[in-house]
């Protein structure tokens, strides 16, 4: 069992200084000791609530966030990554906000931030929109502080772009990581991360790009698989290859889900939409053309519809390593005969797994809440320690 001191150990081991005043945009922005810091002080955070000492560190201040998609696991867990560091949320709605009447984001977000220390935002829906604007975010944050209008600079952290989905990649990542008892196994797992059908509408591409995007860094052999078209950015793969030359493990894209699956210790069946139609959506956004974004919605639909065969079923998952590779899911999952009556998952495959689908969603309040303390406090290590010493008890028993 580990201890306290061990995480502080840990963490006083790594290069993560970097990483004070600053913001969580793209994983691979971020060093391999850094990444190894945020999952160290996560399980440093979860061993602490879990001995009932409260982590506590601010006694006020505000996180807000900003959700431009539907969002109910991300938006609990940045909620509860802020109450768990003693911040207090306030959800910007931005249909009742002033923004509706032309707002500019640098008014908006110097006006929001008086007392923030720390902004989470959704924006996932776009093609070079999501990153973009939340860098246009920090950049105002940084000029307002630096003007001295505001007393501190908020810390921006990325709760999925159009880019990468890091608080998600990172607690699927940091789930893996126990559930197969240490980074130190991982080299060599192969892990396949493949399309599969859905009857909803065309979902970002974050998932499979902040997927392939981290787990390359640790020796994994990582297989990306999903039918002509549905291609995600060239970019990111560009990453992913230059990843796994340098960790030691591997990357390629195979053409059948069947392929992927083949001996894979982890799968990560998730539908998302094609490269194009995700462009032609945004250059629609930009038009204003509702009528437009509403007819390839219905393409999307008729599209994913070819490719019903792409589902993580019982016979799919028999032809991984001994028929029992971890599945997981960033959820909600489309369930056959559950959810809807062909999808991304045998409600069986699914029911199985659930348990540990669960698990690997509690990760991410904490992933959250590490990013904000590493980027609010230029010593995490003897902070932790300082917690522990003091011993105020989360539940009063």
């Amino acid at each position: 069992m580990k201890t306290l001191q061990d995480y502080i150990d840990k963490l006083n081991a790594l290069n993560f200084k970097d990483m004070y005043e600053g913001d969580f945009f793209l994983t691979w922005e971020k060093t391999d000791d850094e990444i190894e810091a945020v999952f160290t002080v996560a399980d440093a955070l979860r061993y602490l609530r879990e001995h009932n000492i409260s982590t506590k560190v601010f006694e006020s201040g505000l996180g807000i966030s900003l959700f431009r998609d539907n969002s109910t696991r991300t938006r609990f867990s940045f909620a509860s990554a802020c109450n768990l560091l003693g911040l207090e949320v306030q959800d910007l709605d931005e249909g009742k906000s002033q923004i509706a009447h032309g707002e500019t984001v640098r008014e908006t977000t110097n006006m929001i931030s008086f007392m923030a220390d720390v902004i989470g935002i959704r924006d996932d829906m776009y093609i070079g929109k999501g990153n973009k604007y939340m860098h246009a975010v920090v950049d105002a944050v940084t000029q307002g502080n630096k003007d001295g209008v505001l007393e501190q600079k908020p810390t921006l952290v990325n709760l999925q772009c159009d880019i990468d989905h890091p608080t998600q990649a990172m607690a699927d990542m940091l789930h893996i990581i126990h559930e197969f008892g240490g980074v130190e196994n991982l080299k060599g797992k192969k892990i396949a991360m493949t399309w599969a059908y859905s009857p909803s509408y065309g979902k970002p591409l974050s998932v499979p790009q902040g997927v392939i995007g981290l787990m390359t860094r640790f020796g994994m052999d990582v297989v990306l698989a999903h039918p002509e078209g549905y291609d995600i950015f060239p970019e990111v793969e560009e990453v992913a290859a230059a990843n796994a030359a340098k960790s030691g493990g591997s990357y390629k894209k195979v053409a059948t889900m069947e392929e992927a699956f083949k001996d894979a210790d982890i799968v990560y069946p998730k539908s998302w939409a094609p490269f194009a139609a995700m462009e032609k959506r945004t250059d629609l956004y930009a038009q204003g053309d509702q009528a437009g974004i509403d007819a390839l919605e219905k393409e999307l639909l008729a599209q994913n519809a070819q490719h019903k065969d792409w589902s993580c079923t019982e016979e799919m998952m028999s032809l991984t390593k001994d028929g029992k590779a971890l599945y997981l899911h960033c959820l909600p999952a489309d369930i056959s005969g559950v959810s809807c009556k062909e999808g991304e998952v045998d409600g069986s495959v699914f029911d199985r797994y659930r348990t540990p689908l669960y698990k690997e969603a509690s990760f991410k309040p904490y992933i959250i809440a590490a990013m904000i303390f590493l980027a609010k406090f230029a010593d995490p290590a003897a902070l932790l320690k300082q917690l522990e010493e003091k011993g105020t008890p989360r539940v009063m028993k």
